[in-house]
């Protein structure tokens, strides 16, 4: 027969763990690894700000494989009920507002605690006053959990195999990123010459090289759900609208906000934010997305030199028109580079849609697994037979 699932609390399943309280003198440079809510980053380990002590502690302080780490407490409420499993040995202890799951035998605990089965339940049951979570708390969350543990392992091994998948792609697409950023900095200031193209190349004002740098007249209110044309604000979220005021090539920029940091490339109807720049009208010797790559790649530490400062940072019209455009001397190569760049954008492109796919269908998974929905029944015990 297929095992029955329960509604369990958690705490039957697994033990609950306080944090290390320890003071600053303890502090040392080296010593235990403490813990803390900043070493957990996108559900596994960090190690980039560690603090150690110089102390002794219960051998049951001690981390061990499998544990689930958990922030308990912390000045931001989104990051109560943030995990990770530890994954491995290490010389390492957590911290007063950390606590440690112990006694997940088959992985099953450690998934439906990220699920928003349990999720819900912590942000229901966390003090909103000090940002935290308690034991009382922990004792009242219900978990669903099949009876076999080989059930539990098969779910948990489903899913582990699915977020090795999505590991694999997200390390994947951040090696692609890194080997892009690379070519772009080497065909985009000459380093690497494309084949057949030679000569010297020019630095030209971007005024000379776009004849048209201006802002838009529309405002935020002025966008439309489900509009007909793109609607550029301050932010890399691209609105809609039912109006345009210009068709053709453009680049836009945020005047202020996150200022170097976005970037659009548009050949198109399109409206523009009154506080956002077009830059547009490229003269003939000129390629438009070749001088959006260069934008991409300098405008950012150029516009750092040259905001106005106010309640925000903001740019204005010089910063723009005296960017200085590192150029190759013909049209032709400018065109080369941006198609290699482009071609490259189009890969990660395609890639990040598989990944977003992926951690869609992640979520699909753990609510049916989860929850007893779908049933993972034994290899070769298709009828459901012990």
């Amino acid at each position: 027969m297929v095992s029955t699932w329960k509604q369990k609390p958690l705490l039957e399943c697994v033990d609950l763990l306080q944090g290390l309280t320890y003071s600053p003198t303890n502090v040392k440079n080296h010593g235990l690894l403490v813990l803390r809510s900043s070493n957990i980053k996108n559900g596994a380990l960090s190690f980039k700000d560690c603090v150690f002590v110089d102390c002794t502690i219960d051998e049951t302080k001690y981390v061990r494989p499998a544990d689930i780490l958990i922030c308990v407490r912390n000045g931001s409420s989104t990051l109560i009920g943030k995990s990770c499993v530890i994954d491995q040995p290490y010389n390492a202890t957590f911290g007063a507002f950390m606590s440690i799951l112990r006694g997940d035998t088959t992985g099953y605990i450690a998934h439906i605690f990220t699920s928003e089965i349990v999720q819900s339940q912590i942000r229901n049951r966390s003090n909103a006053t000090i940002n935290q979570i308690t034991k009382r708390d922990f004792e009242s969350i219900i978990i669903p959990i099949p009876e076999d543990e080989a059930e539990q392992r098969r779910i948990a091994v489903a899913l582990s195999d699915m977020d090795s998948y999505i590991a694999a792609l997200e390390k994947l697409i951040a090696k692609k990123h890194a080997v892009k950023q690379g070519t772009m900095q080497e065909l985009l200031t000459g380093k690497w010459r494309l084949s057949g193209f030679s000569g010297e190349w020019v630095d030209k004002p971007l005024e000379k090289v776009a004849l048209d740098i201006r802002t838009g007249k529309k405002n935020n209110e002025d966008k439309t759900a489900n509009g007909r044309y793109p609607f550029y604000v301050r932010s890399q979220q691209v609105e809609t609208i039912d109006s345009y005021s210009y068709d053709g090539e453009a680049i836009i920029v945020p005047g202020e906000g996150n200022i170097g940091d976005i970037f659009h490339y548009i050949v198109g109807k399109f409206d523009f934010h009154q506080r956002v720049y077009k830059v547009s009208d490229f003269a003939p010797d000129y390629d438009g997305k070749y001088v959006y790559y260069q934008m991409r790649m300098a405008f950012g530490k150029h516009a750092l030199k040259n905001t106005s400062k106010a309640t925000v940072d903001s740019l204005r019209l010089p910063a723009f028109k005296e960017f200085i455009v590192n150029l190759p001397p013909t049209k032709a190569e400018q065109t080369a580079i941006a198609e290699v760049i482009t071609d490259m954008d189009a890969e990660i492109d395609v890639m990040v849609i598989k990944l977003n796919k992926a951690r869609q269908l992640k979520q699909g998974m753990m609510y049916e697994l989860l929850t007893g929905n779908i049933r993972l029944i034994e290899e070769g015990n298709e009828n459901g037979e012990n």
